[in-house]
């Protein structure tokens, strides 16, 4: 049996999103199928003390040899999923749900005189239509007890159906107004087979319009202060609408189809596949390629879809894809298929959000793979070696450090530095920096006074005879030299940073290079011509991670600087709103736009703040309503 810790994921690299996992034992067989709220706090579970699990999931996680996932939007979806794949694999660990004894369904008997409406579990029979199956069963019966006040279907069972025709007296549903009574003639077959349309088309998707009604009268029951009658409203209109969720796993149209999506980072491209048939995704593949050219997602595409369906029979009659198809090759998958093949991206509903899904997970796998090939020591040796070689430097870059410029149109400019370690980030020598001594576009200024004040830094600690500490080895502020800087942008910059390095005397000892984000570049200063790695390097993959983290970290102090300019600037003119009320206010209400949207009223409950000040604060929100910021995140956009 293996150990679980030689196929347990890199730390931190499982989503926390719902969805579904899958083991496979050593021969590719999946013997275990399971779905979660939070991904990575169920996978983590089995991976514990084996002594602590349960004798049956202590020999699953023996017998398994890897472990994969797919993400989902909701929970709903992931149980939708699960039960698919129990049904499609007949995993051996799993004992539950491989009846349909957990899942109830929504079942109408169509093919009945009186069609009869029930909540029931286990095989589907014929002449009866299905809905689900459903994640709460109390859900959905109370939804069924709503849906009968408006279609008032037969419910009962066949004894009580036919001794209420034989006594001639209507049960209590029929009493209440919750069966429209078919079995003493209060209706006809035919109008009653018309009422149970109608609720197979509610349950269908066709949900607007008692939606609308139950809310209208919810808003109503409130105004009239009948809170009770407005509070029943609200509970039947959640069970409602948490049956009619939004699913993205099962089409309601029951195509066939192939949902791919791609994942691009410029070096390596990943695509997802999800096998739908009958509406289901009865399976999935997944496949990561490296870039070996500057060829567009629409070629990829071709070239894809080529290799992917070599049997004309494996071609579906519907390819749903995150990248456009061009003509000639739905015209060739056509005549391969011998039927008409439709190769298209789906803006809106159910189709767009299954696609969404596929390309979310295509970008999960390409994050995983960059996780892997970042962790690998035979890889990160190989990538030093290769800068090394092309930058023509006499050992390797032990320390790499990398900067970057942001700015907004010239304003809030600010500089990163990043630290890579033996190939791997270290995030506590990450640096930032504010310039304030100009103002304007100009990133040759802003990397030069950024690599000034780094390098006076590198001096000054060097004259007081700061050292690197030989038990942690940790170096105290800016004390430990890099082997290499490497610097967001083209030759301008680079002869910028080796002036700075020239002007400190340290031209010889520490090595610099540019790469250019556009063709991927990597310029030496006082060159005329760029180098060009190769698309595959390991090399140029290491300069890019270094790149792309420092763009990244200058980019999210830039934009939490310019969220708190945003916010001061439009409370800071507020009498008597002094820094402990307005972070007290920003707290409670968590964005500039919900702080706009707020009352007076509503403003005032904020603890320390009266009517006077609140109608001071929103006199001064309502006069700026031109941006929303995401105090979480820092995100400023145009409203």
């Amino acid at each position: 049996m293996a150990d679980p810790a030689s196929y347990r994921p890199p730390q931190g690299s499982i989503p926390t999103d719902p969805g579904v996992y899958r083991f496979f034992d050593a021969f590719g067989n999946v013997i275990y199928v399971g779905k979660a709220k939070n991904l990575r706090q169920r996978l983590n579970s089995y991976f514990a003390d084996p002594s602590a699990l349960h004798f049956r999931t202590q020999t699953m996680v023996r017998t398994a040899a890897k472990v994969e996932w797919t993400v989902v939007a909701t929970e709903l979806e992931a149980l939708q999923l699960e039960y698919t794949w129990i049904q499609r694999f007949d995993p051996r660990f799993n004992v539950k749900y491989r009846d349909d004894k957990s899942y109830p369904w929504l079942a109408v008997t169509m093919g009945e005189e009186f069609p009869r409406v029930f909540v029931g579990r286990g095989a589907k029979k014929r002449g009866t239509r299905y809905f689900g199956p459903f994640g709460q069963a109390w859900a959905i019966r109370e939804t069924v007890d709503l849906l009968l006040r408006v279609f008032p279907v037969r419910s009962c069972t066949r004894g009580v159906f036919d001794r209420a025709r034989s006594s001639g007296r209507p049960c209590l549903l029929g009493d209440i107004g919750k069966c429209s009574a078919p079995c003493v003639g209060r209706v006809s077959p035919e109008e009653h087979r018309e009422i149970a349309e109608d609720f197979c088309s509610f349950m269908a998707g066709n949900t607007g319009g008692i939606i609308g009604r139950i809310e209208r009268e919810m808003y109503q029951a409130s105004a009239d202060l009948n809170f009770e009658r407005a509070a029943v409203l609200r509970d039947s209109l959640g069970a409602l609408k948490r049956v009619q969720e939004k699913n993205s796993v099962v089409l309601s149209d029951g195509l066939r189809a192939d949902v791919i999506g791609f994942a691009d980072d410029g070096q390596q491209v990943a695509v997802q596949v999800f096998h739908v048939v009958d509406g289901r995704i009865l399976g999935e593949r997944g496949w990561i390629a490296d870039r070996s050219d500057d060829r567009d997602l629409t070629e990829l595409l071709e070239v894809f879809l080529e290799q992917a369906y070599t049997a004309d029979t494996d071609i579906p009659p519907h390819i749903l894809s995150s990248v456009e198809a061009e003509d000639t090759l739905i015209e060739e998958l056509s005549r391969r298929r011998g039927a008409k093949v439709h190769v298209r991206v789906p803006l809106r509903g159910e189709k767009r959000a299954l696609l969404d899904t596929a390309v979310k997970n295509a970008g999960l796998a390409l994050e995983q793979a960059k996780l892997r090939r970042a962790s690998d020591l035979t890889t990160r040796n190989a990538a030093l070696d290769e800068v090394a070689e092309a930058l023509g430097l006499d050992q390797p870059p032990l320390r790499i450090e990398c900067y970057d410029i942001s700015h907004t149109m010239g304003s809030e400019v600010v500089g990163s530095m990043v630290v890579f370690e033996d190939g791997l980030p270290r995030k506590s020598e990450y640096r930032r920096f504010i310039i304030k001594s100009f103002e304007g576009s100009n990133d040759v200024a802003a990397i030069t006074e950024v690599l000034q004040r780094r390098v006076r830094r590198l001096v000054d600690d060097r004259n007081a005879d700061v050292h690197v500490d030989a038990i942690t080895g940790e170096a105290a502020k800016f004390a430990y030299p890099p082997a290499l800087i490497v610097v967001d942008g083209g030759l301008p910059q680079v002869n910028a940073a080796a002036a700075v390095l020239r002007e400190a005397g340290l031209e010889d000892e520490i090595a610099l290079c540019g790469l250019a984000k556009r063709l991927e570049e990597v310029w030496l200063p006082g060159e005329d011509y760029p180098l060009i790695l190769p698309r595959a390097s390991e090399g140029l993959y290491l300069l890019q991670r270094a790149r792309d983290e420092a763009h990244r970290f200058a980019i999210t102090h830039h934009r939490s600087r310019r969220a708190k300019q945003v916010v001061e600037s439009v409370l800071d003119d507020v009498p008597g709103l002094g820094s402990i009320r307005r972070k007290a206010l920003l707290t409670y209400f968590g964005s500039m736009r919900k702080l706009r949207a707020a009352t007076v009223q509503e403003i005032a409950e904020v603890p320390g703040f009266g009517p006077t000040l609140a109608a001071a604060v929103k006199n001064a929100v309502a006069e700026t309503g031109g941006e929303a910021i995401n105090l979480a995140t820092g995100e400023v956009t145009e409203t």
